[in-house]
This record gives structure tokens, C-alpha cells and sequence, in this order.
């Protein structure tokens, strides 16, 4: 429990700095038993600042301080005052310079925050705080300087030494020690400041611009894993070519670099010109990663690098404005994604996020705002509300002014804002300055927290051949939230006539040549759109392509859902035709007699989608995957899990029983021939083979497990070895999941990355992860608590996708969360903050299950048995959870 209350900090209270910072000198002495920082800052203060003759205070974090120095000379101790988290220097004149020098421990830096050693070598992560780690500083985002680094080490320990920008002298010192001293001539903030020193393995490639500037490529990894660089290094060089081409963005640097980091709290970060990437997001090769882990990688390479514009070049304000830089750069990424692959594939992929996991967090009580309005610990605002549904904001700001008007809108916000920190409306204004348009509505979307519901019901007059639509939008409340204002949304639709036919929107009787496909802007409580020359009643399509993520309420029939999935020229909406079917099915069976019958359409449905080969296969694949339970319990109200793991699982035995012969008959008719290809057709294939397998191992098909065994013998790739896997550790066949783990383990023990793959299917499945066996896997030699990824892997994994364990009745899978999550807080308090969340929705669930979860945070809010004070990222969670 706490004693003291963390401050909460408020947009409305944003101040312009006291003080500019124009150019940093760090010399940085790295040593075993820590690191000497000498830090020489050239400040002065701001003319837009109202504040007159202030001291000038610096943020700090776990700093010895050793010296402070005005305009060269050093003060005496009663001319500053050390207050721990701060520095304050009074008496200081308009323009100084200041010197300080301060010790740390990166070797005891647990919180992985600031500068830190992880595998032997000394690396950074400064955003949001992290900077005042390294030394004190006004660490905000809108103090932006010149930094000049230099780094001494021991050569042989350290032989690589990098920081932002281009190395502009190196040397040998005394004792075996060398340096290397980097520029960077763009002014930054201090959250995209980065250091690496280590003993790594220098990969190389070129890239010439646009311009034909040739820029040198550089990735550095441990030895072991130098064959794992190719796909990201290639990625690399896509985005900066796609990046070029759709957004006119040059990069601006002479070197462009990249380390693979094990230990790593985030995905990735984007410092400039020295991306830092958490191993698991960068390293692939075709024997160690899924076709899952190559896509990601790419997206997330694609990510770092379009950063140089969109947050680098210009960056937000103050962190209220997150979402600026995220929100804008996950909407490229997905962009460059879905060129690189299946647009509608990739939008399957977002969309499904966006349903479970993020309207999940728009319900809870942790909602907030895209732009949110207040936080205790700005690290637990990294959400997918900030990222996903930030991106979704910009995704309709693209279809409502439309690609070329985006495009000018882009270019205006990059030419207008270079080298400045600017906020969400800035953006805004951009757009609607580039396309003449009043947006003024559309910046509620930045503005109120919630998943907007849109109810739709619709009439026919045959007579006059008119389809009405009536359209109305709420929000419900959230937490600090009421009474919310419609907002502007894109809604995409399309009409289907009774033969499969796309039907004219004819908006006006007299319209001629009218589209078949319409976004119409949707701004008030309610709206009616008659839709004229329509000979029969319609099947309404609608929200195509997910134009807007919201929640939609419509009544379709099962046959007018059989209908879109078999007619719909939608590739996105096909498949939600297929999802509403497959949860309509479900969720009647939950809490049903063991004698109710399943609903032979969807066998039927899924047959068609198995047979027909003649349908885009990667749509085919993403249409095979049922709703998972987390989906199906955000759907419903105060869900009871164990009746939902079972509903799901009586669907899928009967759908994989009742379509044995053509599971087994896909599963031979994809097989992999030839070399090892990443083509989405090539995916899809693997995927398509893979469910198959699954599906029949949920029913302990004989075949199947001969199939599977074999399969995993033989496979020439991750893919297909953990499909196989996978599937037997979640069939009753004890004794090959067994033999195969222990092989599997046996075979790449000494790969990190692959043992995260490992401990992840068993902690994910319902037959193999149990409580007591998710445990053992906390004991393994191979679990580290102090890698963030081997923590996701075990205890995120068991508690976020292994739902039927993790709610058993007893709460069992609720105290050990809590247990794990109190013992991560002292020295990890970001893992632990995010780890809480399945706890955190208590009151969504049966009572049963609810008041045992908020038994759980309960004892973690008064610091469990011994009454730990909580740290506040995990007091924040835990701590809006409760109240009510």
C-alpha cells in the first residue's frame, strides 16, 4: 500500500518550459560497477515564458550527483539543492552554461529505464522518463537540443560504441579504454537520446534515396545471432522506399542503425538515427520465426523508421499528445503493411485488436481519451487506445478528405511543423487547412473517451422501390465521462441485391451513374438515408472495410449473414459475416443442454470456405479462425468464461468432426512444395494447412496426430514446427505433447527467442497450461524474471489467451497473477502495471468470478502480506480499478 498518493498531472495545466536547452555535451565513462555521466547543458531562458527570474529546476531519477558547475565554475552545495527527483539551481542568469556530473548503476537497473545492462552490454530506453536516469535534465518533450555524445569504454569489452546521429572522432585512451564521440545535427528531445557499448557483430547494407544520397545501413547483434538480420534489413530498406514514394519523405542522416536488445520493455524505439528493438521484434530467420513473427517484424521495422518524420522531425508537445506521433506512424505502418501484403487481410488483423482488446480497454477503468486529459505515470498511457484507436482516427481523417487531399494535408503538417513539438490539433489543422474542410467535430474523436455504438435498423417501401437506413450513435459513459456529443463518422456501406448483385446508392431519385459503394458522414444523434431504385429488399452491407471503429448493431438473419460471406464485395465484411455467424452459434449454446443441436448452416458455410478453391485463400484462412474467447467475452454481459470456453470448444469439435474428410483433404491440398516463400499466398497456404491440423487434433483424430508428428519431423520452417506442436499440445495426446516439448526444448535451448515461443504454447493452452504447470514454468532454468519477454510469455500469456485456466473457479489463475505482478512491481514496475490488466475488469464479469478478482487487486493495493508500497505505475491501475 502507499502512504502517499502519486501526483496526478493534468493537460490544462501545460506550461511552456522556464528554460530552452540549446545544445548537450555528454561524455559518458562506462565502467563495470557503473558509469560516470558528465553532462554540459547551454540553456536559456524562454522569451515565451512567463515566468521572470526563476530557478532552474532539472528532473532526476536514482542519480548520485558528484559536481554542478555555472559558467565553468563549481558551486558550493548551498548555492543548488539536490531534492532527488529534482535540481534546483537558483540565482541563475538568462544564458549559461552548466555543467554536472552524476554517477549510476546500469548493471542494478532492473526498471530498464534510462541507461541499463542487458546481455553484457550497456543500452538505453529513455522514453517517456528515462532520460533523468541518466542525468538531470528538464526532461519534456519540448526542450529540443543539438546532442553532442561521447562514450568511453574498455575496447575489448565494449568494441562497438554508438548514440544518435554520425561518429565525428574515435581513439584509443589509456588502459585498454577507447571512445567514440557522435553528432547529431537535429535538435531532439531528450526521449530519443540513445547509447549502446557491447561486444556485438556489425551487419551492413546500402540504400540510395530518392535523391541519390547513399546512406549506410547498420544492424549490430550479439554473435549468435548474426543469420537472423537479413528479413529486417530488407524491411528496412522497403520502408524507406515506400516511405519515399507515398509520403515524399527523404531520410536525413548519413547512417541509419539498429540493435537487437534481449532485454527490452517495449517493441521497439525509434531514437534517432539508433532504433533500439527488443530482439523478439527484429531478429527472423526462416528456422526460428513464424510467418506471425516475420510480419510483425516488418511492421514494426516499417514503424521505427517512418518515425524519423512523424515524431522525430516533429513530436509532440507534451505527452497528453502521445497519440500525435503514434496514432500517425501506426496508420503508415498499416499502410506499408498492407501494400507489402493483403490489404484485407491486414485489416482483419487490425480490426480484430481493436474489438477485443481495445474496446475491452474503452470499457474499463482505465478508459481514456486518444488525447487523454490527466495521468499519475505517463508509462501506463501507452495503450492501445493511444496507438490502435489513434491510428483508427487518422484511418478516417484518410477516407474522409481522401488519399491526394491526406497526402497535401501531410506534406503541410511536416512543412509547417519541422523541428517543432506540436500537439494533436496542430495535425488537425494541417488537414483542414490542406482541404478547406471544418473538422471542428472531428476532434471529438481526440477528445471523449468510449467505443461509439451505432444502432442501424432499416425499412423497405416497394412500392416506391426505396431502402431506408436510420442511423443513430451514442457513447456510453466512462470514467470522468458523461453526456457525450455525437461525433463525425465515416460510414461505409454498400447494397447487395438478391442474386449477389452490387446495387446502385442512389441518395436522390434523379441521381444518375450513383457508386455502389458510399462513405456518408454521419454528425448528428441520428440520420435517415433513403436509398431510391432499389426493385427488392437489400442485404445491407455495412461499415465496410471497418470505416470507423465502432461497435455496430444491425439484425441480421443467419442466412442474410450465409448470404455476405458467400456475396459481399467487401473482403472485410465477408468475413465479420462469418464472425457474427460463428458468435450468433456460440453464444446460443452457452449455458444450452448437452443435446442442443449445433447450427448445420455454419457447417455448411465452412465446408464451402474449405472446398472452393477458386476464393482468395488468405481471406479463406482468416475466415476458418472462430471468434476467440476474449472476443466472445467482450460481447457479452457479466460473461461466465467456463461456459463460453465450452460453448466455443462443443462449435469447433463439431465443426472439425463434422468436416473431417475435408480438413484432412485441405490439409494434404496445401502442403508446401519448394523453397520456403513469404508471398501472402504462401502464408495463407501454411495457415489454411496448420488450422486444419489444429481443428482435427481438438478431436484426437488419429491421422491427424500421425499427420502433426510427421510434420513436425520434417518441417523446413518455424511455421509449420510450431503449427504442428501447437496442435498436439492441445489434443488429449499427453504423451507426444510431452516428447515433443522436450525435443523441441532440446533443439533450441540456446535460442532465446524460440524458448519464448516455447513456454508461450504451453502457458496458452487450456490442456497443457494449467495453473500448476504455468508455475513449474516460472521454476524453469530457462525463465528469467528480470527479461520482460520471458515474463509475457509465461505469466502475460496464461493470464491474457489461456482464459478457462485463468478463470477457474477456485481463483487459483487471480492469486497467482497477483502474486507475480506484486513481486515484478519492486523491480520492474512497467511490466507489472501492464501484467494487472486481466485483473482490472472485475466488475465485468459473474459475480462469481468478479468478486474474486477484485479480491486479487484488493490484495495487491494493500502491498500483499508484508504491505509493500506500491510503485506508481501499479498504484495508478490498481487504484482507478477500485473505485468506484
Amino acid at each position: 500500500m502507499r502512504t502517499n498518493q502519486p501526483q496526478t498531472i493534468y493537460l490544462k495545466d501545460y506550461r511552456v518550459p522556464e528554460f530552452l536547452v540549446d545544445h548537450v555535451d555528454l561524455r559518458f565513462e562506462l565502467f563495470e560497477n557503473g558509469a560516470r555521466v558528465h553532462s554540459t547543458l547551454t540553456v536559456r531562458r524562454n522569451p515565451q515564458s512567463d515566468a521572470t527570474g526563476t530557478p532552474l529546476v532539472l528532473d532526476g531519477d536514482s542519480l548520485t550527483l558528484e559536481s554542478v558547475a555555472l559558467d565553468g565554475e563549481e558551486l558550493p552545495a548551498d548555492r543548488y539543492e539536490n531534492k532527488g527527483t529534482e535540481l534546483v539551481v537558483p540565482g541563475v542568469p538568462d544564458n549559461f552554461s552548466l555543467a554536472v556530473v552524476t554517477w549510476i548503476e546500469p548493471q542494478n537497473n532492473t526498471r530498464l529505464e534510462g541507461l541499463y545492462k542487458s546481455s553484457g552490454m550497456f543500452c538505453t530506453q529513455c522514453e517517456a522518463e528515462g532520460f533523468r536516469c541518466i542525468t538531470f535534465y528538464p526532461d519534456r518533450p519540448d526542450v529540443m537540443a543539438k546532442f553532442r555524445t561521447r562514450i568511453e569504454a574498455d575496447k575489448s569489452a565494449y568494441p562497438v560504441l554508438l548514440s544518435n546521429g554520425n561518429p565525428v572522432e574515435q581513439g584509443d585512451l589509456e588502459e585498454g579504454r577507447h571512445f567514440v564521440t557522435w553528432e547529431d545535427p537535429f535538435p531532439k528531445p531528450s526521449y530519443l537520446f540513445a547509447l549502446v557499448a557491447g561486444d556485438l557483430v556489425e551487419k551492413t547494407d546500402r540504400f540510395t534515396t530518392c535523391s541519390g544520397r547513399k546512406i549506410d545501413l547498420r544492424m549490430y547483434v550479439e554473435p549468435r545471432n548474426a543469420d537472423k538480420c537479413d528479413y529486417a534489413m530488407d524491411s528496412l530498406k522497403r520502408a524507406m522506399r515506400w516511405d519515399e514514394e507515398v509520403y515524399g519523405r527523404e531520410y536525413d542522416l548519413d547512417i541509419f542503425m539498429i540493435v537487437a536488445v534481449d532485454d527490452f520493455n517495449m517493441g521497439a524505439m525509434e531514437n534517432k538515427g539508433l532504433n533500439i528493438f527488443n530482439s523478439s521484434c527484429v531478429l527472423a530467420s526462416q528456422q526460428t520465426a513464424t510467418d506471425l513473427a516475420f510480419q510483425r517484424i516488418e511492421a514494426i521495422v516499417a514503424h521505427e523508421y517512418f518515425h524519423n518524420w512523424s515524431g522525430n522531425r516533429v513530436t509532440c508537445r507534451d505527452w497528453f499528445q502521445l497519440s500525435l506521433k503514434e496514432g500517425f506512424t501506426v496508420f503508415r505502418d498499416a499502410q506499408f503493411s498492407a501494400d507489402m501484403g493483403s490489404p484485407t487481410v491486414k485489416r482483419i488483423e487490425d480490426a480484430t485488436i481493436l474489438r477485443t482488446a481495445q474496446f475491452a480497454e474503452d470499457a474499463g477503468p482505465m478508459a481514456h481519451p486518444v488525447r487523454p486529459h490527466s495521468y499519475m505515470e505517463i508509462t501506463n498511457f501507452y495503450t492501445l487506445t493511444i496507438y490502435e484507436k489513434g491510428e483508427e482516427v487518422v484511418r478516417m481523417l484518410h477516407t474522409l478528405l481522401g488519399p491526394e487531399v491526406f497526402r497535401k494535408g501531410s506534406d503541410l503538417y511536416f512543412e509547417r511543423h519541422d523541428g517543432q513539438a506540436v500537439t494533436t490539433d496542430d495535425f488537425v489543422q494541417a488537414m483542414e487547412d490542406a482541404s478547406g474542410r471544418d473538422l471542428s467535430q472531428f476532434r471529438l474523436w481526440y477528445e471523449q473517451a468510449g467505443t461509439q455504438v451505432l444502432d442501424v435498423t432499416d425499412e423497405y417501401d416497394p412500392e416506391r422501390q426505396v431502402y431506408r437506413l436510420t442511423i443513430r450513435q451514442s457513447i456510453p459513459d466512462t470514467p470522468g465521462q458523461t453526456n457525450k456529443q455525437p461525433q463525425h463518422i465515416p460510414f461505409a456501406l454498400g447494397l447487395i441485391g438478391g442474386r449477389g448483385e452490387a446495387l446502385s446508392l442512389q441518395l436522390e431519385a434523379e441521381e444518375q451513374n450513383a457508386p455502389t459503394s458510399r462513405v456518408l458522414e454521419l454528425r448528428d444523434e441520428s440520420h435517415r438515408f433513403d436509398f431510391h431504385g432499389i426493385a427488392e429488399r437489400p442485404v445491407p452491407s455495412l461499415l465496410r472495410d471497418f470505416s470507423a471503429p465502432v461497435k455496430l448493431n444491425y439484425p441480421w438473419t443467419r442466412e442474410q449473414l450465409m448470404f455476405l460471406m458467400s456475396y459481399d464485395g467487401d473482403g472485410f465484411n465477408r468475413w465479420d459475416a462469418g464472425q457474427r455467424l460463428a458468435v450468433d452459434v456460440i453464444r446460443s449454446l452457452v449455458g444450452a443442454p448437452k443435446d442442443a443441436t449445433v447450427e448445420p448452416r455454419l457447417v455448411t458455410a465452412c465446408r464451402h470456405l474449405i472446398t472452393d478453391s477458386s476464393l482468395d485463400q488468405a481471406l479463406v484462412a482468416k475466415m476458418l479462425q472462430l471468434p476467440s474467447e476474449a472476443y466472445l467475452i467482450e460481447l457479452a454481459d457479466r460473461p461466465d468464461v467456463q461456459q463460453i470456453h465450452r460453448a466455443r470448444q462443443r462449435v469447433l469439435n463439431h465443426l472439425a468432426l463434422s468436416l473431417r474428410d475435408e480438413l484432412v483433404a485441405c490439409y494434404r491440398r496445401n502442403r508446401d512444395e519448394g523453397e520456403y516463400l513469404l508471398t501472402p499466398e504462401a502464408i495463407a497456404r501454411r495457415s489454411l494447412r496448420n488450422t486444419a491440423l489444429g481443428w482435427l487434433l481438438q478431436v484426437n483424430d488419429e491421422e491427424a496426430r500421425e499427420l502433426a508428428i510427421r510434420q513436425y519431423r520434417e518441417a523446413d520452417n518455424m511455421t509449420d514446427r510450431m503449427g504442428a506442436l501447437r496442435a498436439l499440445v492441445n489434443s488429449d495426446y499427453e504423451q507426444d505433447r510431452e516428447r515433443l516439448l522436450g525435443d523441441f526444448y532440446q533443439q533450441w535451448q540456446s535460442d532465446p527467442q524460440v524458448v519464448e515461443q516455447w513456454f508461450s504454447v504451453q502457458s496458452g493452452s487450456s490442456r497443457a497450461g494449467t495453473l500448476a504447470h504455468v508455475r513449474m514454468l516460472t521454476e524453469h532454468p530457462a525463465f528469467d524474471w528480470k527479461n520482460p519477454n520471458k515474463i509475457r510469455s509465461v505469466i502475460g500469456v496464461f493470464a491474457g489467451q489461456n482464459l478457462a485456466s485463468f478463470h477457474a473457479a477456485d481463483g487459483g489463475g487471480y492469486r497467482f497473477l497477483a502474486e507475480q505482478v506484486l513481486r515484478l512491481d519492486a523491480s520492474n514496475p512497467q511490466i507489472a502495471a501492464r501484467l494487472v490488466t486481466p485483473l482490472t475488469r472485475w466488475e465485468k464479469f459473474a459475480p462469481e468470478y468478479g468478486s474474486q478478482m477484485k479480491a486479487a487487486l484488493e490484495w495487491i493495493n494493500a502491498g500483499g502480506d508484508q504491505s509493500h508500497d506500491l510503485s506508481k505505475d501499479l498504484y495508478e491501475v490498481v487504484h482507478k480499478s477500485l473505485q468506484d
